[in-house]
């Protein structure tokens, strides 16, 4: 099942851009997250989100398989 994907476009205090699916509490505000695109895994979508931030990450709450800080 695919499922939409965005990145946090302002950066958290440690300078990670977290990743995020549609459905998370803490999804940002519209205001502040990119559109990644539909992804059946969080691994495809942190790939997307790493090519506009390098220093992208996986939300620990949505993104569990892809959060490593």
């Amino acid at each position: 099942m695919f499922e939409k994907y965005y990145v946090n476009t302002k950066a958290q205090s440690n300078g990670d851009h977290e990743v995020h699916s549609e459905s998370c509490e803490y999804l940002p505000e519209d205001d502040n997250r990119g559109f990644l695109g539909r992804f059946s895994r969080c691994q495809d979508a942190l790939q997307k989100a790493k090519e506009a931030f390098k220093n992208a990450d996986g939300c620990y709450y949505c993104c569990g398989p892809c959060h490593s800080s």
